[in-house]
């Protein structure tokens, strides 16, 4: 049996990212992962990452599709030329869970498509959690992972990082596979709360 220190927050949100960081790279260490995954608007939480986790092979910046930034923001030029420096690789593509042609097909006709009955499954666990896996699927999906070893994905709830993840990765046509193995940070929502979408 192995006992995981696991970081849980009472508030989502940004100001949880150094100690997610540190959840991450603390077991990082203890599991000889070399591969983590950042969920990361303007490039910032994958910059930190990779001040935090410099030993690290693969470090993979996920950013927001495109289509999107005008309305959260998109990557900060200069902020991804630091990260890039320290050996992060940028990937932005499609999202696999929400933001995507089913999205545009919700909009236009209704409905829910099967993508997000999935995220929104993920969303009753937290933002974050829903964001890990789905940024680790966008990685995968782009050939950025080794796909036969856990990888740490990390992500947030409205910038930052709050939800770090060791999990087995998928490719999004083999979704069904995917092994979420551990939690290493989350947030402790408010059981009240509307979930974000």
């Amino acid at each position: 049996m192995a006992e995981v220190l696991v970081s849980y927050f009472e508030q989502p949100g940004p100001e949880n990212t150094d100690a997610t960081l540190e959840a991450a790279a603390r077991r990082a260490a203890e599991l000889d992962i070399r591969e983590i995954v950042v969920a990361t608007t303007s490039g910032q939480t994958a910059l930190k990452a990779a001040r935090v986790m410099p030993e690290m092979e693969t470090i993979v910046g996920v950013t927001l599709q495109a289509g999107l930034w005008d309305v959260y923001g998109g990557p900060d030029a200069e902020t991804v030329k630091h990260a890039k420096e320290r050996g992060v690789v940028f990937f932005t593509g499609p999202h696999t869970l929400m933001g995507s042609v089913a999205s545009a097909i919700q909009s236009e006709f209704g409905g829910l498509p099967p993508e997000e009955v999935i995220a929104r499954t993920y969303y009753t666990i937290s933002q974050g959690t829903k964001v890990a896996v789905e940024c680790m699927m966008m990685a995968a999906d782009a050939g950025l992972l080794k796909m036969d070893r856990d990888i740490i994905s990390i992500a947030g709830t409205n910038g930052g990082a709050d939800t770090a993840i060791v999990v087995r990765p998928c490719t999004s046509n083999k979704f069904f596979t995917c092994r979420v193995r551990e939690f290493l940070a989350l947030p402790r929502t408010d059981p009240e709360a509307a979930p974000n979408g």
